[in-house]
């Protein structure tokens, strides 16, 4: 989240968010009549960035950290062309940005730690 923060502070954010515009729409971001509120983009940054973190802490196993993680992503990248198409401007740049850093940093986190949930149980009797 402050990663995002701070990219949106220094004005990279935005850049973003006008280049997702160009690419989704024909018009670029003059196209879009309506804007999120700002404190929508920030709380959907919140939740997918908590929220895939958390996931990948309680998933057992490596690949399936790497598949949530992945679907996480690919699931705020499409927002932008729903976003497109309710005639709304694609400000998805902070929330996929702390999406992938939080992903990151949880499967960085996973591979250098055992995980509770990596335990293998011992057979009953």
């Amino acid at each position: 989240m402050i990663l995002a923060a701070g990219l949106e502070l220094l004005g990279v954010a935005g850049q973003a968010d006008a280049g997702i515009a160009r690419i989704v729409s024909r018009g670029g971001a003059e196209t879009f009549p309506k804007h999120l509120p700002d404190w929508s983009v920030w709380l959907a940054a919140a939740v997918f960035a908590f929220g895939t973190a958390a996931a990948i802490l309680g998933s057992p196993g490596s690949g399936r950290r790497v598949i949530l993680w992945l679907s996480t992503v690919f699931l705020v990248t499409a927002w932008a062309p729903v976003l497109g198409l309710a005639a709304r401007a694609p400000d998805i740049a902070a929330p996929w940005i702390a999406t992938v850093w939080s992903g990151v940093c949880a499967l960085v986190y996973t591979s250098r730690h055992r995980m509770p949930c990596d335990e293998t149980r011992a057979p009953l009797p």
